[in-house]
C-alpha cells in the first residue's frame, strides 16, 4: 500500500507499507521517499536487510518506465526495467503490469531476488 499525501508545510510525504513471506516469516515493513516506488523499494529493502543483510550491497543504478499501447490514456499497460548493481556487475529486471506502482513491485523484487542468487544465496 502506498500513500501520498501533502503535509502542513506543503511538502509531499510519500510512504509506503509492504507484506511479504520471507524465510517462512511473515514481515510488514514500512518505509518512505521521493515517490511511491521509491517508498516501496526502501520498505521492502528495510524489511528483507533483517534476514539478508548482504542486500546492503546492491543499488539501484537506473529506473525506466514505459508506456505500452500509448492510446490507452492513463489505462495502458506500462512496462518498468530496474538495473541494479553489486558493484561487481550489473543486470536488468522487468515488470508488466497496467498499475505502474505493480509493475515496477516486480521488477525491484526480482532485482533483489537475482542479487542475493548472484551472492550464492537462496532466497
Amino acid at each position: 500500500m502506498t500513500t501520498v499525501e501533502r503535509a502542513e508545510d506543503q511538502s509531499i510525504v510519500t510512504k509506503a507499507e509492504v507484506t511479504f513471506t520471507a524465510k517462512g516469516e511473515k514481515i510488514i515493513c514500512t518505509g518512505s521517499g521521493n515517490g511511491p516506488v521509491n517508498a516501496f523499494d526502501n520498505a521492502l529493502r528495510t524489511g528483507l536487510k533483517r534476514l539478508y543483510p548482504e542486500l546492503e550491497v546492491l543499488e539501484l543504478t537506473d529506473y525506466k518506465v514505459r508506456i505500452l499501447e500509448g492510446r490507452l490514456g492513463t489505462g495502458a499497460i506500462t512496462r518498468v526495467l530496474v538495473e541494479t548493481s553489486d558493484g561487481k556487475g550489473e543486470w536488468s529486471t522487468v515488470g508488466v503490469h497496467e498499475n505502474v506502482i505493480a509493475a515496477s513491485a516486480m521488477a525491484l523484487e526480482d532485482a533483489l531476488t537475482f542479487g542475493l542468487l548472484r551472492q550464492g544465496l537462496n532466497p
